[in-house]
């Protein structure tokens, strides 16, 4: 049996490319796996430089277009339910351009392992590189790579 983060990385390698072709930008998948059915839950946005925000017209779109998919593909085992959303104000950042795309916001960084003693960063993201980001922590820059990033996202 497949493991979820296994479930988790074939969904996205799925789902990515036909979100890019609808004009759409995956955020995040969650996949939650439960003893008779799971929940997938898809967050999309517009692409960086595009205005406006993410409606129901748009996560019904998406729906039926990944459900086509995924019926055909058929990378879950056993029954789920799908749900798309807007990515909300908590944003998930989870590949290099979407963390350019918010140079300047406030973060919040959780690593995979404790670093001097701490496992969380929130602080103003200031820059990324081609290998990681930096935030300014407490009136310090802190380099975090990407490989040390466990989850990361906007704050509100």
């Amino acid at each position: 049996m497949a493991t979820s983060g296994a479930i988790r990385d074939r969904l996205i390698e799925l789902t990515e490319p036909l979100l890019a072709q609808l004009g759409y930008e995956l955020v995040d998948i969650e996949w939650a796996s439960a003893a008779r059915s799971g929940v997938l839950r898809m967050y999309i946005d517009h692409p960086a430089g595009h205005s406006g925000h993410i409606g129901i017209e748009d996560c019904e779109k998406v729906s039926r277009e990944v459900s086509a998919l995924l019926d055909v593909e058929d990378p879950i085992p056993g029954a789920y339910s799908l749900e798309v959303s807007s990515p909300g104000f908590d944003r998930v950042l989870r590949i290099p351009a979407h963390f350019s795309r918010f140079i300047g916001s406030k973060v919040r960084v959780e690593l995979n392992m404790a670093r001097d003693g701490r496992r969380r960063y929130t602080g103003t993201l200031t820059a990324v590189h081609p290998d990681g980001i930096e935030i300014e922590f407490e009136q310090q820059m802190v380099t975090v790579p990407f490989a040390d990033i466990g989850k990361a996202r906007l704050v509100a």
